[in-house]
């Protein structure tokens, strides 16, 4: 089943919604961010870097960590109630017009 964005920050919505603590503040929702953002740069380096994973330490992918920061995004947009569909459209139509002939087009039949 495909979730629409909207259906995805609902779910964040019911879950937060749950405890009485509710939703950070934007400051502690962007440090929070921060942190998930650091974890996932650790993991892209561990990965695809020169930094090898210490044998020690746990083992996560990419893929966790990136479902975390989404969690904390979706957490943010909803204690602003900011729709991420709606933002998403603006930053296309900014990229589709602002940033439209920016990049080298990959012209019709030519190879990746």
């Amino acid at each position: 089943m495909n979730k629409t964005m909207q259906d995805m920050q609902k779910e964040v919505d019911t879950y937060i919604s749950q405890f009485k603590e509710g939703y950070f503040s934007p400051l502690a929702m962007t440090a929070r961010m921060t942190e998930e953002l650091g974890e996932l740069a650790r993991e892209v380096n561990h990965y695809y870097g020169e930094k090898p994973k210490k044998s020690t330490e746990k083992e996560q992918t990419v893929e966790e960590e990136l479902g975390d920061l989404f969690f904390v995004l979706l957490c943010f947009a909803n204690s602003l109630n900011i729709s991420m569909e709606k933002s998403f459209d603006m930053v296309m139509k900014k990229f589709n017009t602002r940033d439209k002939d920016r990049w080298t087009r990959i012209e019709e039949g030519e190879e990746q």
